[in-house]
């Protein structure tokens, strides 16, 4: 791993961007948005809070910005996968449920969502950035994962309207629980397990009749 001597005021501006999302993110997960203060984000990543006002104009852009530097790419790896993939529907879809995991829910990223459903009443400009950039994006992708399996004849007729939801609450709830009441378990839940159980469960419920019992 490299080191950097320099101090971090004295380091290229373009390191500066990267500094203050970092130190965004961590603070926005502990404190939550309204808590979180600008002058603890540019102290946290080393820079004045004049220096943080040339790059982000308000606390709500900073957000953004988190949101966009962080999740959206993740989403973008996932929308490529999804275009690409050749192979079956349903081992897509267990490669697009582990990459997510591993990509967004498995650090700090997943603090974002429990932000949002704690927040978003309070914020409701962020909240439609939120569901525009994120929620939504993430929907059409199970709704192509699912019409490439209708297609197919691998998956059974589905109703689409509501489908995507129901595929994505049991991720958003591992996300709400790692944030949340994880640090108070007495038997901590098997991440591992908890996906496998998720994705053959899923499954079985998406697949035509005839794959599933085979």
């Amino acid at each position: 791993m490299s080191f950097d001597p320099k101090p971090r005021w004295e380091r290229r501006k373009d390191a500066r961007p990267q500094e203050l999302l970092g130190a965004a993110l961590e603070l926005f997960v502990e404190h939550g948005f309204a808590a979180t203060r600008l002058d603890e984000v540019a102290r946290k990543a080393g820079v004045s809070k004049g220096t943080l006002y040339l790059y982000f104009e308000s606390k709500e852009e900073l957000f953004k910005a988190v949101v966009r530097e962080t999740i959206l790419p993740g989403i973008v790896q996932s929308e490529q996968l999804l275009a690409q993939f050749e192979g079956p529907t349903e081992e897509l879809f267990r490669v697009l449920v582990t990459n997510w995991w591993n990509m967004v829910v498995d650090n700090k990223l997943a603090g974002l969502c429990k932000l949002m459903f704690a927040e978003a009443s309070n914020f409701p400009d962020l909240a439609k950035f939120y569901h525009d950039e994120v929620i939504d994006r993430h929907e059409k992708m199970y709704i192509k994962l699912l019409e490439r399996g209708m297609n197919s004849g691998e998956f059974r007729q589905l109703d689409l309207t509501v489908m995507p939801k129901i595929l994505a609450a049991p991720m958003v709830m591992l996300m709400l629980w790692t944030h949340s009441f994880c640090v108070c378990e007495v038997r901590p839940t098997s991440v591992n397990d908890y996906l496998k159980s998720y994705m053959d469960s899923a499954l079985g419920g998406l697949l035509c009749t005839e794959r599933a019992r085979s």
